[in-house]
């Protein structure tokens, strides 16, 4: 395996602890695999590597109803990545209520990436806050 540092905001990492003192995750460090490859896993042509992938994500998304993940675009799953890119450059030029419009018309709140892209703009909101 490969070692990598990620930094995230620290709200993120309160969900990411809760998780963890819940038993979903074994620790922080399974939980960001388990993103990383829930992300990849929503490009085409990607298969999950990770043991019980297919078990936990059951277990995180439990409580989503089945109905809302039928309910994606598979457009939209095409431009995730097209959807982060413009969020953070409408967060980058300061334009944080844009950005949060965009994701909103992009993604049902119920949709997992609606969260990923809110917490992409975490960071953001607190520099904005630290310059007021």
């Amino acid at each position: 395996m490969v070692k990598s540092t990620v930094r995230f905001p620290e709200a993120v990492m309160d969900c990411v602890e809760e998780m963890v003192e819940e038993g979903v995750f074994s620790n922080k460090s399974e939980f960001q695999r388990f993103a990383v490859e829930y992300v990849l896993s929503e490009i085409e042509d990607y298969e999950p590597e990770m043991v019980d992938f297919d078990e936990l994500q059951k277990e995180v998304f439990q409580h989503q109803p089945v109905s809302s993940r039928a309910e994606m675009s598979p457009e939209i799953n095409e431009n995730f990545y097209e959807n982060a890119a413009r969020v953070r450059q409408f967060a980058i030029r300061g334009d944080i209520e844009t950005a949060e419009e965009y994701i909103d018309t992009a993604y049902p709140v119920t949709d997992p990436r609606c969260l990923l892209l809110d917490d992409l703009l975490e960071s953001y909101r607190q520099h904005e806050t630290d310059d007021e």
